[in-house]
Order: C-alpha cells, then sequence, then structure tokens
C-alpha cells in the first residue's frame, strides 16, 4: 500500500508511523486492513482527564473509542464488564474512564474508487450520527449515506468532531449524490447545520478542511475534483447551503495543502 504525502514519515509505536504529526496505525475489521489516522493538536497546558459517558454512534467499536479518548482498550472493558468480543450496539452507553479531549479517528481504506468528495449539509439544525442514521433508514437505505460528518454541538456533541459512518467503514457506494454517479466515486461529507440560514461555524470548516486534506493526500485526489452538492453536473439543490463560505473554505484548503509542502 502506498501512501502518497508529502510529508516527513517518522516512526512511533510498535507498527505505526507519524506523517505530518498524525499517528497512523494498522487496523483490522473482520474484511480488510485499514489505517487509522487520529489527528492530535497540542493543548495549553497539561492533558486534563476525566470519566466521560460516551453514546455510541454508529460503526463505533471498542478500539474506535479508545482511540478518541486516548484510553486503552483493557481499561473501558474493564470498567463496564466487557470482552473483546462483544458487540457495542447504537445508543449504548459506555463509561470512558481517565478520557482526554476528543480526538478524531478518520479510517482510510486502501481503494483507487474514490476520485471526489463531494460536500454536503444537513439541512437540520440539531442532529448527530444516531439521528441521521435513523433518518436514512426510515427513507430505505441501508445506513447513513454520506461517509463522514462533521458534528455542530447540538445533541449532545463536540462540535468539529469528525464521525465515519459505517458506509464508509463498510467501503460501500455513497446515496448521497446520484447526479453524474457520484454515489459511486465520490467521498460525501455531511456538516450537520443549515447553511442556507445561518453561516458554517468555524469550527466546523475547520474539521472539513482538515478532513479533506488528509483525504486528498491518500486517495490522492486533486483540489478540482472538491465539490458541493449543488456544483455537481445535473444536481438541483443549492447544497450545502447559500451561506456556505466557498472562498474561505478554498483558502483555508490552500493553506493546509501549502504547509504539507513545506514541512
Amino acid at each position: 500500500m502506498k501512501i502518497r504525502m508529502r510529508s516527513l514519515i517518522l516512526r512511533c509505536a510498535a507498527g505505526a508511523v507519524i506523517i505530518a504529526g498524525v499517528c497512523v496505525m494498522p487496523f483490522f475489521n473482520m474484511q480488510e486492513p485499514v489505517s487509522v489516522m487520529v489527528p492530535r493538536f497540542p493543548a495549553a497546558g497539561p492533558v486534563l482527564r476525566k470519566d466521560v459517558v460516551h453514546a455510541v454512534m454508529p460503526g463505533e467499536t471498542l478500539f474506535r473509542l479508545g482511540k478518541m479518548y486516548d484510553v486503552k482498550l483493557e481499561d473501558i472493558m474493564a470498567r463496564n464488564q466487557l470482552s473483546a468480543s462483544d458487540v457495542l450496539k447504537m445508543g449504548q452507553k459506555i463509561l470512558v474512564p481517565g478520557a482526554a479531549a476528543l480526538n478524531d479517528v478518520i479510517p482510510l481504506f486502501p481503494s483507487r474508487k474514490w476520485k471526489y468528495i463531494i460536500i454536503h449539509h444537513s439541512a437540520t439544525e440539531d442532529d448527530d450520527a444516531l439521528s441521521l442514521y435513523a433518518l436514512h433508514q426510515r427513507r430505505g437505505w441501508d445506513s447513513t449515506g454520506y461517509d463522514f460528518l462533521i458534528d455542530n454541538g447540538t445533541k449532545g456533541t463536540v462540535a468539529g468532531h469528525v464521525d465515519a459512518t459505517p458506509r464508509w467503514i463498510a467501503q460501500k457506494n455513497g446515496a448521497h449524490c446520484k447526479a453524474s454517479g457520484m454515489n459511486t466515486k465520490a467521498i460525501g461529507i455531511c456538516l450537520i447545520g443549515n447553511f442556507s440560514l445561518e453561516e458554517c461555524p468555524e469550527v466546523q470548516l475547520m474539521a472539513l478542511v482538515r478532513l479533506i486534506k488528509y483525504l486528498m493526500e491518500y486517495y490522492d485526489i486533486p483540489a478540482g475534483n472538491i465539490m458541493g452538492h449543488g456544483q455537481v453536473p445535473e444536481a438541483n439543490t443549492e447544497c450545502p447551503g447559500k451561506l456556505f463560505p466557498w472562498n474561505k473554505f478554498r483558502k483555508m484548503l490552500a493553506a493546509e495543502t501549502a504547509a504539507d509542502l513545506q514541512f
């Protein structure tokens, strides 16, 4: 597997490497190996830890929770009387002992099918991975239609947190953009919020830029293939909203990728 990153690669924990300050660790599911990227942004002071009660979102596993909160898998299992073979249920409450601040965990699967990235908004004011999963199932879909969600802080979520959906974990075709056949070749990212009525919060925009940077580098997707749903030929929608800050987004993404070139 070839990772086309334009940054220095250093060894970190056993079996892992550091790419642009991000720890890339091998991860295995029932079907195929993936790489998990855990962005770590240095805190201004000591890391403050506390017990956290986490509601399990679609596709989350004990391994993923451990990486999200920087807690040993064994500690989570012991506090919740779970074994490694236990399957978490959506909505299940898990006590995470001594949790650090929430990290984003971005699984990256070796694939040549992803050529585009399509940006969406949920067109709702408050949602999370659970509510969108339920909504899309009511529409007759097998799972959330998008590959990634970026929370806005409603329903107890952390604003700017990135959720990888079960559709992405299974590497299924999308259910987010039929126009131009994008469901078979485009990664769908949905920001929770209605950007036809309000501006996109800075924390969500920053999370979007970071996520897209990793996806661009890993899947070799050019900047010209990143577009909003409404910019796709044959699409008839204003998604991700008429107030989405395209000029600001493009400048932020260009600055982020340029920083890698200078690393």
